[in-house]
């Protein structure tokens, strides 16, 4: 354990050194927010009521500020590092050290992921508040439940991350991959808008997908639209099934695993 939590510390002290980009970042996020948050303002003012699929208008648009605050801790998008040790062999060192191989990434992974939520996604929620005037959380114990779900978001989104990283095993390029997993995850998680603005069966399938719980589930803490319990039981269940599913795939990987010299 003492060498995952350096690994994740390191990770951690690691995202304070890029203050350029960690401004860039919560501008970038602040401005896409602003943008989508004033379209769901205007799909809201030509919807036939103050609601859609139980959705009021301030939690449809709080649900985008809570989005956009949580596109780096749970990093859903743009991470290929595995794949790039499987493409050149490198993968075989850390397969050869005494620890675990999933332990090692996910440790980094988390640690990357805590100093987000201190750098992008509370800077992000508080423009929210101040332009928008986003709704804070539901309760005093959905606000101290919220940083858990976060972390319980980014595991499960981590293990999906690593699954498509664990293509390349199969595949020569992994961009082929990349566009097919990120148009998934972007929408069937909620990104782009409540998963209950789904026609069925989409609603359903998107509902039965681990993609929920990394944006769905945080919103539903956030805004006090499903019982804290339920919702970390559900990502719990997500994590342990996609942990076993990432350790079968990379046993199956390595016995494609061919490295220069033997």
């Amino acid at each position: 354990m003492r060498t995952y939590a350096e690994l994740a510390r390191l990770a951690f002290r690691q995202q304070f050194a890029y203050r350029a980009a960690t401004i860039a970042g919560v501008f970038t996020n602040s401005v896409f927010g602003i943008i989508l948050a004033s379209v769901m303002t205007g799909f809201y003012a030509s919807a036939e009521g103050p609601s859609v699929a139980g959705w009021s208008e301030r939690e449809a648009v709080t649900l985008i500020w809570i989005n956009q605050a949580l596109i780096m801790p749970v990093y859903i998008w743009g991470w290929w590092e595995v794949s790039h040790t499987i493409r050149t062999g490198a993968i075989a060192t850390d397969l050869l050290r005494p620890t675990s191989w999933y332990g090692l990434w996910l440790s980094r992974d988390l640690g990357r992921a805590v100093a987000a939520m201190l750098l992008r996604m509370v800077p992000t929620l508080t423009i929210g508040w101040l332009l928008f005037d986003i709704d804070l959380p539901a309760s005093p114990a959905t606000a101290l439940a919220f940083p858990l779900v976060v972390l319980l978001a980014t595991w499960v989104s981590f293990s999906l991350r690593l699954l498509a990283n664990l293509a390349s095993f199969w595949l020569i390029d992994y961009r082929g991959i990349s566009v097919i997993f990120i148009t998934l995850a972007t929408f069937l998680s909620g990104m782009v808008m409540p998963i209950d603005f789904f026609p069925e069966p989409l609603r359903t399938i998107a509902t039965l997908l681990p993609f929920q719980a990394v944006m769905m589930a945080p919103n539903h803490i956030y805004l006090g639209k499903e019982p804290i319990p339920i919702v970390i039981a559900q990502q719990v269940f997500w994590i342990a099934a996609l942990a076993l599913v990432c350790h079968a795939v990379l046993l199956r990987g390595e016995r494609k695993l061919v490295v220069h010299g033997g």
